[in-house]
């Protein structure tokens, strides 16, 4: 069985699906094991056009309104609400596949500044629009040349981008870049639990230079980050497995001291592990 794009895709060389409040909604009874609440393989993008609407990511809330957009990048937690209260809205979702074929990077995809949620101006949300209204009628027929729809995406992500780091006064600084090459190497390997040396040197970085990025962008030092990176991990494996072991979990994120590895979850969230799982199975 493919993932959830490939079997419900609207092309049929890509993997892609676009929904609105009149287009794209599967029935129920197709959804099958698609719940509310989804551990997504793939980006997904919500652009609100009226109304109000709330959905989680990684247990946090997020309320999003009009001219925003919330993102959702592969292997986060999803809330999706349960109804729709009357909002008019966009919502598209493409796997790495999709992305590979486009002509560039998009660094907001990586999530450098932390901020889900992306505010447009009148102006950029119009265009935003039009876009996704491009993308609906490409996509009403499987048959449509995949070039046309991988354009239109390009330009899509192109005006998200832009407005993910318009708050930033140089978006496009090395700084920022190295910030990038950072998060994409802890993720890469996390589990691996590589030492602030061996990161500062693969970034061609000195240890100090390396810590005043890192805080700069998250407020964080390098190691605080890495270590909150690996409890969100364990609290993402918690919510999906409740019966996994603490020794098994914390060999699966690489580290050879369960108690250790209890006391850091802890220091980090304030609860065992036990109250945690006891928290989700309470929800």
């Amino acid at each position: 069985m493919g993932s959830f794009l490939q079997q419900h895709t609207q092309n049929n060389k890509l993997p892609i699906r676009i929904v609105s409040p009149t287009f794209g909604s599967l029935e129920t009874a197709l959804m099958g094991d698609y719940t509310p609440l989804l551990r997504k393989p793939y980006y997904f993008l919500l652009f609100v056009l009226e109304g109000t609407t709330r959905h989680g990511i990684d247990l946090q809330q997020f309320d999003v309104t009009a001219d925003q957009l919330l993102f959702v990048l592969p292997h986060q937690i999803h809330h999706v609400p349960d109804g729709k209260k009357g909002t008019n809205f966009f919502k598209l979702g493409f796997d790495e596949s999709s992305l590979s074929l486009l002509p560039r990077q998009y660094p907001f995809l990586i999530n450098p500044l932390n901020n889900q949620k992306i505010q447009f101006s009148p102006a950029a949300a119009a265009r935003l629009k039009s876009i996704f209204e491009m993308l609906l009628g490409l996509l009403s027929r499987m048959d449509t040349d995949p070039e046309l729809i991988l354009a239109h995406l390009n330009s899509l992500l192109t005006e998200i981008n832009a407005a993910y780091f318009a708050v930033e006064k140089r978006p496009a600084n090395d700084r920022l870049s190295a910030f990038i090459r950072f998060k994409l190497l802890i993720e890469n390997n996390l589990t691996e639990h590589p030492s602030i040396i061996e990161i500062a040197e693969e970034l061609a970085l000195n240890p100090n230079s390396l810590y005043n990025m890192v805080k700069q962008y998250s407020g964080l030092s390098p190691k605080e980050f890495i270590t909150n990176r690996l409890i969100l991990e364990a609290k993402r494996r918690l919510y999906y497995n409740k019966q996994s072991s603490i020794k098994e979990l914390a060999y699966e994120l690489g580290f050879n001291d369960p108690e250790y590895f209890s006391r850091l979850f802890k220091k980090v969230t304030g609860q065992t592990i036990g109250e945690f799982v006891q928290d989700l199975s309470g929800n």
